[in-house]
């Protein structure tokens, strides 16, 4: 996962900014002119947009752009300073925009004795371009490994740290010759922002760690902010986490990465490029890989990976076309969410085709078994063309709305190849099967016995009301229902009422005992049939019951989700 805006709420603000050791906080007076000059530097090299706007608060404006360079913006308004005003005093000229390999970016602006460019971007590149520490009358020797330390220290406190620095120019310089331009700077100073992590985000990679799921967090930010962030997240559960920045996954060969990416939760100062070789080796150690994505470089990557994911909001079409998924609101919860939305969907598609089989085989057993234990055919089409209709159909289709069972994002994830039929679903098939048989063929041969003319009715009848105590028991696999309660499925204990109605109108309202060759049950044969529906119901609980004693305590449903280590 990317971690701005995805982790964190893409709400960027100013902490601190820092010249000379000294620090100034957004909303107290300015301490220094080199302050000052940060903050001009911070607002001029910024492609942030001002729009007008009648519902946007007092002023009616609002900034628009890269949350960042808003953040930026708004600090140096903070400190007096109105980019619109700068803009139009020291107009852009030229410019040298950010990417991922030199990290920084670098405009330049028209000044009173001919041209000033400002730099911005991350300390270790910025530092590598400067020579002197800028001062409002000159300039003070620069200590590098001073002000590496001081944003090393930031970063450790989940900060983003940007350095900001400057260079006079009599003539406008020309931008091919970049290492050339980007050197011999003035450092400025740092300024520190926090992009907050989203409230449920903590929540959603604890259940993402419960449920065999393992988060991994790509950033280009500094390792140290990395971490922290991480470490906040509950994503690592150490702030001496290990961490592979790009310049290390650049050094490491495939065998070696496929080793690193086993241990490794956080990954820094990564570009886009990047990003699939991680996806490579993920999926070379036998991981299915979710990613989520935004830019255009990151569409190799999203089509690469198993699931991809992106952007809706802040991505690229590019992104979007090449991804699996579309997050509409950019939230890594949404993607766990997604992923309890998976599981439920699948148990309940496991659901309907164990009792749609269990149903099926029941009457096929019953049919099948009969002329070999020299039973007359049990059953006429008519009755199994109803039950396929209607007793197969409207429980069926409620079953769909069956929601998420207790501890669903506790279990350990499917094996790839496993069967739809895993985990005893095709013996409980067979034998549930068999049980609802013999029952038809049990009530049968009695009924015949007590020359009760009745017989194919009730043999009707069990099984319809064997396949509505079969559909109420199997919505779950584990746990018993009384403790789901009747009322948590209302779709499905409606269509287990208006099915038992309906086979109660088959049998005792007259005009359809000629369709459905069907004759009014007394008490005591609607009795049996009920037994032996009851029967079923409880042979599916004490099955149930068996499974619970089988799986581990930790795995108890009525358990909570044991808390993450810290």
């Amino acid at each position: 996962s990317d971690k701005t805006g995805t982790l964190t709420q893409n709400r960027m603000h100013a902490e601190l900014v820092m010249a000379h050791g000294v620090r100034w906080v957004p909303g107290d007076p300015l301490p220094s002119p080199a302050h000052a000059e940060a903050l001009r530097a911070a607002a001029l090299c910024n492609d942030a947009t001002l729009q007008t706007k009648n519902e946007e608060g007092p002023s009616g404006t609002q900034w628009l752009g890269d949350p960042t360079e808003t953040a930026l913006v708004l600090a140096a308004h903070a400190g007096g300073l109105d980019k619109a005003q700068l803009d139009a005093a020291s107009p852009r000229v030229q410019e040298q925009p950010f990417d991922s390999d030199r990290k920084r970016m670098t405009t330049f602006h028209r000044a009173a004795h001919g041209f000033v460019a400002y730099t911005k971007g991350a300390p270790e590149s910025v530092l590598l371009c400067c020579t002197a520490q800028w001062t409002a009358g000159g300039s003070d020797p620069l200590d590098s490994t001073a002000v590496l330390a001081s944003a090393d220290q930031l970063a450790a406190q989940g900060l983003r740290v940007l350095a900001l620095a400057r260079r006079s120019h009599e003539r406008l310089p020309d931008t091919n010759a970049i290492d050339a331009v980007e050197s011999e700077l003035e450092l400025l100073g740092l300024i520190a922002l926090i992009d907050p992590p989203r409230p449920e985000a903590l929540a959603a990679v604890r259940d993402c760690i419960s449920a065999g799921i393992v988060p991994v967090m790509i950033t280009g930010d500094h390792p140290a902010t990395a971490r922290a962030i991480a470490h906040r997240l509950g994503i690592v559960d150490s702030l001496d986490a290990p961490v592979l920045t790009g310049t290390d996954l650049s050094e490491l060969d495939a065998a070696t990465l496929a080793q690193q990416v086993e241990r490794v939760r956080v990954y820094a100062r990564v570009d886009p490029a990047q990003k699939i070789r991680i996806v490579e080796a993920l999926q070379a150690q036998g991981h299915f890989v979710a990613m989520t994505g935004d830019g255009v470089n990151d569409a190799p990557a999203l089509k690469r990976a198993d699931i991809g994911v992106a952007m809706g909001q802040g991505g690229t079409d590019v992104a979007r076309e090449a991804s699996s998924l579309v997050l509409l609101d950019d939230n890594f919860a949404t993607i766990v969410a997604a992923v309890k939305e998976g599981r439920r969907i699948y148990d309940n598609i496991r659901k309907f085709v164990r009792y749609a089989m269990t149903g099926n085989s029941g009457e096929i057993w019953t049919i099948f078994l009969a002329p070999l234990l020299l039973l007359p055919i049990p059953l006429l089409p008519i009755h199994i063309l109803w039950v396929n209709l209607v007793t197969d159909g409207l429980p069926g289709l409620a079953l769909a709305a069956e929601p998420a069972e207790r501890g669903i994002m506790q279990r350990p994830p499917r094996a790839p190849g496993e069967s739809l039929f895993a985990h005893g679903m095709w013996q409980h098939i067979l034998f549930m099967g068999l049980l609802i048989s013999g029952l038809c063929l049990g009530v049968q041969a009695w009924a015949i016995a007590s020359d009760n003319a009745h017989w194919q009715t009730m043999v009707f009848t069990v099984l319809t009301l064997a396949q509505m105590a079969h559909v109420v028991a199997i919505r779950s696999e584990s746990e018993p229902l009384w403790r789901l309660g009747l009322r948590s499925n209302q779709p499905l204990l409606y269509a287990v009422l208006l099915t038992f109605l309906l086979q109660m109108a088959t049998i005792y309202v007259p005009w359809l005992n000629p369709i459905f060759k069907t004759a009014p049950l007394s008490l005591g044969e609607l009795a049996i049939c009920l037994g032996a529906a009851l029967v079923v119901y409880v042979a599916v609980e004490l099955e149930k019951a068996w499974r619970r004693n089988r799986q581990p305590a930790a795995i108890a449903m009525d358990e909570p989700p044991p808390p993450h280590r810290r």
